[in-house]
């Protein structure tokens, strides 16, 4: 009884391996430059379904048709930008990885630049007021008063 449950077990293990590897899509390419476009454009690319995955990555089928859509282009032989222009229009700019500079977009990067800039002149400040409070002259009565306090450690 054990043997037949271990070899249904092993024939369902084969089945599902096999129906795994049959999801696996095969892109057929004459030059290897292309083929390299390809694979640059597409891990480049985010799946609008998934969090945070390329859609070289991505089993969601709009990664498939993405997939798709930039090798029909690629063989059609169009450029990487305007393949890249194309997925925007067609998904959304959140499909990019790096935004691009545009109006919309001046406070996503710039936003890093102003606040280490602020951090950086608070540092500063902080720097400069150490200096001077450390450097400030004891008045006339601060003296007598540190005297009166050592004098009277000194005494104890």
């Amino acid at each position: 009884m054990a043997i037949i449950r271990w070899i249904v077990t092993a024939m369902l293990l084969a089945t599902a391996g096999s129906v795994m590897a049959g999801g696996i899509e095969v892109r057929e390419f004459d030059d290897p430059v292309l083929e390299k476009r390809y694979r640059d454009l597409t891990a480049s690319m985010r799946c609008p379904l998934c969090e945070n995955q390329a859609i070289d990555d991505s089993d969601a089928p709009i990664s498939a048709d993405m997939r798709e859509r930039v090798y029909v282009l690629l063989n059609e032989g169009y450029a990487d930008i305007e393949i890249i222009n194309h997925m925007v229009q067609r998904f959304g700019d959140y499909i990019l990885y790096n935004p691009r500079l545009e109006n919309r977009t001046y406070l996503l990067w710039g936003l890093p630049i102003v606040l280490v800039l602020i951090g950086l002149v608070v540092v500063i400040m902080v720097v400069r007021a150490r200096r001077n409070a450390s450097a400030k002259a004891l008045s006339a009565e601060e003296r007598a008063r540190l005297n009166a306090l050592i004098n009277r450690e000194r005494s104890s």
